[in-house]
């Protein structure tokens, strides 16, 4: 169940995404009272707790994206992993959901995953809910499953994200880009164009998707930069709408019309005028991009996700020094059509678009560079600085 995307989804916007054939597996049987006990390959300890236990958020945000406090002393002496599995039984019970049984569980990451980077919150918390749904006999569509991840993220654990990464995990079909207008929450699949062999054409190459992990690995929750973006966001909404007449309306920037942007970004000071154009430019790129894709132009889609990622460095001025040397690196890897980073960009991978033909190649070339200019980071990773993936399928309960 991860996920590579192309997103603007906090303000609204309109966005493309992506499954990989990696990701999360969770094996559950029906624990037959009301006990949660999970394990996990890739963390220490066991997560025990009831179902009739009351969960409560554990954190609280200020206005400025930063996280205040967390709720209670016991946090640091439980397992911290444990929490998205406390956040799905507290999206259920919020919602009215009567959950009587609880799970007894093991989670890991697909073999050699690093999972930092690639929406594996999202799929932890869809993995936590469609085990609890299934095993207390609840129907629940993907699209009620997509607002309680959103819960999980944003009232339980205090991560004010979109509903992006929860949607191309629930929604998407192999092979395809899932676009999503974020504001109307209406998506739709993208396939690529179905031509016979004897028309295919250079620019409908074969691709694989090349992920590069920079070793770095805190979680979102815990780093301010990314809740802060999405509130310079709204800022700039708010004085564009007041200066437009429409002070009514949430500051969000999707409710900001193209030519009051135009209109009024003069007044916003530099970094917010930098986040807003961020915004209009990104979605402008996710919807050439999306005709691309259905065009079979890779080489001009990978060019709008490299442009996407220069104006996440420059304008959302996301990034850190190692992902920004991995984007680069990758700019100049052979057979790549295009990179960006995965996700916000605070953390964790890059991915790109390659021509699979040289899909082995790119990534030597690219472990070899990261391994000249971060030797200590690479050697974290153990060799897995880079992993080649297919296209994947949406989350199900096998």
């Amino acid at each position: 169940m991860g996920e590579v995307s192309w997103p603007t989804p906090e303000e609204g916007g309109a966005v493309l995404a992506m499954t990989i054939d990696k990701g999360i597996l969770l094996g559950f049987v029906p624990s037959g009272d009301t006990q949660v006990a999970l394990r996990s390959g890739q963390f220490k300890g066991e997560v025990r707790f009831r179902v009739d236990e009351t969960q409560h958020p554990r954190h609280s945000v200020g206005k400025n994206g930063e996280i205040l406090a967390d709720d209670s002393s016991k946090l640091q002496e439980e397992c911290n992993w444990g929490n998205y599995a406390r956040g799905a039984l507290y999206a259920l019970a919020s919602r009215g959901n009567k959950i009587t049984q609880g799970i007894i569980g093991y989670i890991c990451g697909s073999e050699g995953l690093d999972s930092s980077g690639l929406s594996s919150s999202a799929a932890v918390g869809i993995a936590y809910l469609l085990a609890l749904e299934s095993t207390n006999n609840l129907t629940v569509s993907p699209t009620e499953n997509i607002e309680y991840d959103r819960y999980i993220e944003n009232e339980y654990l205090g991560l004010r994200n979109g509903i992006l990464d929860q949607s191309a995990i629930l929604l998407s079909s192999q092979g395809c880009l899932t676009f999503m207008n974020c504001k109307t929450k209406e998506h739709k699949l993208v396939h690529p164009p179905k031509l016979p062999k004897t028309h295919k054409t250079e620019s409908q190459k074969a691709y694989k998707i090349l992920l590069a992990f920079s070793g770095l690995k805190q979680a979102l929750t815990t780093n301010p930069g990314y809740n802060r973006r999405v509130a310079e966001c709204q800022e700039a909404a708010r004085i564009i709408l007041n200066a437009s007449g429409n002070n009514k309306m949430e500051p969000i920037l999707s409710n900001v019309q193209p030519e009051d942007y135009e209109a009024h970004k003069s007044q916003l000071d530099p970094d917010l005028a930098k986040r807003a154009e961020h915004y209009f430019s990104e979605n402008m790129r996710v919807i050439k991009g999306a005709e691309a894709w259905a065009s079979g132009k890779l080489e001009d889609f990978g060019k709008l996700v490299s442009a996407s990622g220069l104006s996440s460095i420059s304008k959302y001025e996301s990034g850190c020094e190692p992902l920004i040397q991995l984007y680069e690196i990758l700019l100049r890897a052979p057979g790549v059509f295009g990179t960006r980073f995965s996700g916000a960009g605070f953390r964790g991978c890059c991915l790109a678009f390659v021509d699979a033909d040289r899909a082995d190649e790119a990534a030597s070339f690219v472990r070899e560079e990261y391994r000249k200019i971060q030797p200590k980071l690479a050697s974290q990773i153990n060799g897995k600085e880079v992993m080649i993936c297919e296209a994947g399928d949406c989350a199900r309960v096998i």
